[in-house]
């Protein structure tokens, strides 16, 4: 592979900001795998947001992107895979695995698709040091025409356009709005985006916490809600503590550390069978591979709120929610399903067949 832009290449970032600003491009926040796609001829590499490569999990997009892309060409976007109207990270997820047959298998069951945004480069020009406007328009004419499973991702310089999209996309499983600067160049790893996304709060049980890995302070706290069969299910955590408030956590939480474990309703947790039949914390990850994964269970008496921007598969929170304040007002078992807000449906297509305004 030889590319006037190299693998590899850590993709350019987005600061988090709470309005949609005035005078910029304007696109859907997707929400899937970051991806910079390289392609020389036959050669394709789709390069992860840590510079490790994700091609032999997608076999299915390389031979799509070898089809649908220019024979010499850098792209950053999105890999997502959609299943009932709507993206679906789980399904994502499931496709980092190490068995070669397994991925093949995957590939069939769920395939992926490839949102593109941006142009690094094209032939043999670098376009790294090119304003985005004329980025965007070359990245148009290099995909002009482009089908299924490669899509084009919809972009405006309206805002009210935006405003639209931030509000109905949600119920297609896209994250909020990314508003980007008309001349702003392409720089890897650097903040220079704008990100807007959905926050909502809800009540929460606290059911535990992890250790942080710097000592022995407060890592993150483990999050409940209760099923309507009365069972409770975890639905992620809550970090972002300073180091002091971490240390008077530790104190804070002694009186509900529980001596004999076993009455948790966690406690079946080291079983992998378990994880099956209910949301545990510490179930196997791929991402995380050896790290330590073992908590510190607590009687689940203490209430909680915090902010969380949505929730996956309707099941838990899709990213670490944020602590805002303890809920003394709240008992746990009022801490349900029922209190979060669904955002109405929106179908998948109509976001990808939106035009650009």
């Amino acid at each position: 592979m030889d590319l006037p832009v190299m693998p590899p290449v850590k993709p350019m970032l987005a600061k988090s900001v709470a309005r949609i600003p005035p005078g910029m491009q304007y696109e859907a926040k997707w929400d899937g795998f970051r991806a910079i796609v390289f392609r020389d001829g036959a050669d394709i590499e789709l390069g992860s947001r840590s510079g490790k490569s994700l091609t032999r999990y997608f076999p299915e997009l390389v031979a799509a992107l070898r089809e649908r892309l220019p024979k010499r060409c850098v792209l950053d976007g999105e890999i997502v895979i959609a299943r009932g109207g709507r993206l679906d990270f789980d399904a994502l997820t499931e496709r980092i695995h190490p068995a070669a047959s397994r991925v093949r298998t995957l590939a069939e069951r769920t395939p992926a698709s490839f949102v593109a945004f941006d142009l690094l480069a094209l032939f043999d020009e670098p376009l790294l040091d090119v304003p985005l406007s004329d980025r965007r328009r070359l990245l148009t004419g290099a995909l002009q025409g482009v089908d299924a499973p490669v899509h084009l991702a919809p972009a405006t310089l309206d805002r009210d356009v935006a405003e639209q999209w931030f509000e109905e996309f949600e119920g297609a499983g896209l994250d909020g709005v990314i508003a980007k600067p008309l001349d702003l160049p392409y720089r890897p790893n650097e903040r220079l985006m704008y990100k807007i996304k959905h926050e909502r709060t809800a009540d929460c049980v606290v059911a535990g916490f992890r250790f942080h890995k710097s000592g022995p302070v407060v890592g993150s706290l483990l999050l409940g809600l209760y099923a309507d069969a009365g069972a409770l299910q975890h639905v992620g955590v809550c970090a972002a503590f300073s180091m002091k408030r971490r240390a008077e956590l530790v104190t804070e939480l002694e009186p509900l550390r529980m001596a004999d474990p076993s009455a948790h309703p966690w406690a079946a947790w080291t079983e992998e069978a378990a994880h099956a039949e209910a949301r545990l914390p510490g179930a196997v990850s791929r991402w995380t591979g050896k790290k330590d994964l073992s908590w510190v269970p607590l009687r689940p008496e203490r209430v909680c709120e915090v902010a969380y921007d949505h929730m996956e598969n309707g099941a838990r929170f899709r990213h670490t929610a944020q602590f805002r304040r303890w809920r003394t007002d709240r008992v746990p078992e009022s801490c349900t399903y029922a209190q979060l807000e669904e955002p109405a449906s929106y179908d998948l297509g109509a976001v990808f067949g939106s035009p650009p305004a």
